[in-house]
């Protein structure tokens, strides 16, 4: 009964595996990893330095260790994309209609006066800083120009609006639904930067987000703390 090793003649069988070792005893069947060699003087194999590979675990392993390795891709980026330009360009509207009364909106005096019914003092100077806010972080945010100066903006626009608003509930046209979802918005923002598809990328703040998105919090934190507490009367 013949074998891989159990062979007579000249003949071989057809793999990678086989080693002639002469014309008369046929040869030997062996896998390895390359890493020995054959003697031809004693017919044998040299097994220094020789360490066995087991394809299968290698193989695993390599997939793991490349499925651990975290890698910035353009899903990422299309993503800040979408979400930094669809806020910025809703807060452009926005500015745009208390700056110059387009789009419907009441302009600078309408917005004054709605401020004056919500209990602030300096109404018309608040309207202007809150109209200019709007404008220019929407025009920033869509450009991706100083992202977490724009984030931190908006987002302390939106806390004085929804501590305004809250007594109209959650939901629906009274409440702060819109004011909450553009806040949570701004401040994905500030700490996530505007993603590499932005005027941004590269700058400083780009490549530290979280110490200048906890920067700019703090910053947002004391605007809308003095305009409650030194422009408001109730």
């Amino acid at each position: 009964m013949a074998t891989h090793d159990d062979r007579s003649g000249s003949g071989g069988y057809p793999d990678d595996g086989f080693y002639p070792a002469s014309s008369a005893s046929g040869g030997v069947h062996h896998f390895d990893d390359g890493t020995q060699s054959f003697d031809s003087s004693t017919k044998s194999f040299d097994n220094t330095g020789y360490t066995p590979v087991d394809p299968v675990s290698s193989h695993f392993e390599d997939d793991y260790d490349r499925r651990r390795v975290f890698a910035w891709n353009g899903g990422t980026d299309l993503g800040l994309f979408v979400l930094r330009v669809a806020l910025g360009a809703a807060f452009v509207v926005h500015g745009l209609q208390k700056v110059f009364g387009m789009f419907g909106g009441p302009g600078i005096d309408g917005f004054a006066k709605f401020l004056e019914s919500a209990g602030f003092r300096e109404a018309r100077i608040l309207s202007w800083v809150t109209g200019v806010t709007e404008l220019g972080g929407g025009i920033l945010l869509v450009f991706g120009l100083f992202t977490p100066l724009a984030a931190a903006g908006i987002l302390g626009v939106m806390a004085n609006a929804i501590v305004v608003k809250w007594g109209g509930g959650f939901f629906g046209a009274p409440g702060v639904e819109q004011e909450s979802s553009f806040a949570v918005m701004a401040f994905t923002l500030l700490f996530t930067g505007p993603g590499r598809a932005a005027l941004d990328y590269g700058r400083s703040w780009f490549r530290r987000p979280l110490l200048s998105g906890s920067i700019f919090l703090v910053i947002s934190a004391a605007a809308v703390a003095a305009t409650l507490y030194v422009f408001r009367s109730v």
